[in-house]
């Protein structure tokens, strides 16, 4: 692999981290946008350092042949560890154990990092290999502890990451389930590369020559590795946001029906102030949702339960049930009450004792429905007729 080869899907870690950054400022104290974060981060840390002009340059800078080895297995070791604790922070569980698991793959990985730099201070490699080095040093001693350190390391890391993703792919269905198994796929790809190490470093301590799978083949297997993996990670995360972001907009677009009924008899004073054309659909969905229950609180002397209760039967017959037909009979009385305040532009009627109110539904699943009935509802259609005009005669002689 050349360099650009390490580069290209840095430079993809880093865009998709610097993508991230605004969320991670906003929850900083959220454990599973800092282990994504994380990963991104040693990720393309991984790739960068590992790149031989990489090497060579860091080799360069601070004077040490072959200094690269310890960051770049450090790194590795880096990336091992977020992997591991983004899966324990992403399955969920109790928070106390999540903390306790997630700082127990820390602290493990983290002293491991800490015997590799000093194995690596004890040892001697005072000549610079770029991309053989596990091979042409793996009977140099303390070099040799080093090598087979990391690569152990990185074995309990693919292991452990193939067993809990494997398993819990096996109790979870949709996206979730196809990004573990995709996630599973990259590890076995990352497995691949550790026996292709194993290999070639064993190889050595026999006495034989088989440094091309260390060299040409292990860095292929980890790139893709690393690349498929990073797609599992990412695929049920934006397709749960892609999802959330559908469900908003379409509960957004069928409330209209509901919110522009409403904005017709709502004091100019009261309406919505103004949303710029980027705002978030959740920004939007909630200023609707406002104006449609602030809407209500003006129509409430308006609520005839009488209207509600004729709604309420005629759904039933018609073979609705349960919060179906509460639904339907509160959009017929919505209708009844904007019929009722458009016919009194000067607000003169109040709820008397002969016509008491009806709060207005609660929560987006009923606006919704209430919604859809007044654009389809036959329940609806008849409130809007005589029978709704004779309720609002009926009020007008009650408050007299």
């Amino acid at each position: 692999m050349q360099s650009q080869d390490y580069y290209i899907p840095a430079a993809a870690m880093g865009a998709a981290l610097t993508f991230k950054v605004p969320s991670l400022v906003r929850s900083w104290r959220d454990p599973l946008l800092r282990a994504v974060c994380a990963l991104l981060a040693m990720a393309g840390l991984v790739f960068f350092f590992a790149a031989p002009s990489t090497i060579a340059e860091v080799n360069r800078l601070t004077g040490i042949p072959n200094f690269s080895a310890p960051l770049v297995y450090s790194l590795l070791s880096a990336f091992s560890a977020s992997c591991l604790v983004l899966i324990v922070n992403w399955r969920g569980g109790p928070a106390e154990q999540t903390r306790r698991v997630s700082r127990r793959w820390i602290i493990a990985y983290s002293l491991e990092v800490v015997v590799i730099v000093v194995l690596f201070a004890l040892g001697s490699t005072p000549v610079e290999r770029l991309r053989d080095l596990d091979t042409y040093y793996a009977n140099t001693p303390f070099i040799r502890e080093m090598i087979v350190l990391y690569l152990v390391a990185l074995t309990v890391a693919g292991v452990s990451m193939n067993v809990m993703c494997w398993r819990w792919a096996l109790q979870v269905r949709g996206w979730l389930r196809t990004g573990l198994l995709i996630i599973v796929l990259g590890y076995l790809f990352n497995l691949a590369y550790l026996v292709t190490k194993f290999t070639a470093v064993f190889a050595r301590w026999g006495g034989h020559d088989l440094d091309f799978l260390s060299s040409d083949v292990a860095p292929s297997l980890a790139s893709w590795g690393a690349q498929i993996s990073a797609v599992g990670f990412c695929l049920p995360l934006v397709c749960q946001r892609f999802a959330d972001s559908w469900s908003t907009w379409s509960t957004y677009r069928r409330l209209e029906p509901l919110w522009r009924t409403l904005r017709a008899v709502a004091p100019r004073q009261d309406r919505s102030v103004h949303i710029s054309w980027w705002s978030s659909a959740e920004l939007r969905l909630t200023q609707r949702e406002s104006d449609i229950h602030d809407a209500m609180l003006g129509l409430y002397p308006y609520f005839d339960t009488h209207v509600r209760t004729r709604a309420y039967e005629a759904a039933v017959a018609a073979g609705r049930a349960g919060a179906l037909a509460d639904a339907e009979a509160d959009a017929a009385m919505v209708t009844a009450a904007v019929r009722a305040r458009a016919a009194d532009p000067l607000g003169k009627i109040i709820n008397s004792a002969g016509t008491s109110g009806s709060t207005p539904p609660e929560g987006p699943r009923d606006l919704v429905r209430m919604s859809v009935f007044l654009r389809q509802s036959p329940v609806v259609t008849a409130a809007r007729g005589p029978a709704s005009a004779r309720s609002e005669s009926d009020s007008h002689e009650r408050t007299r």
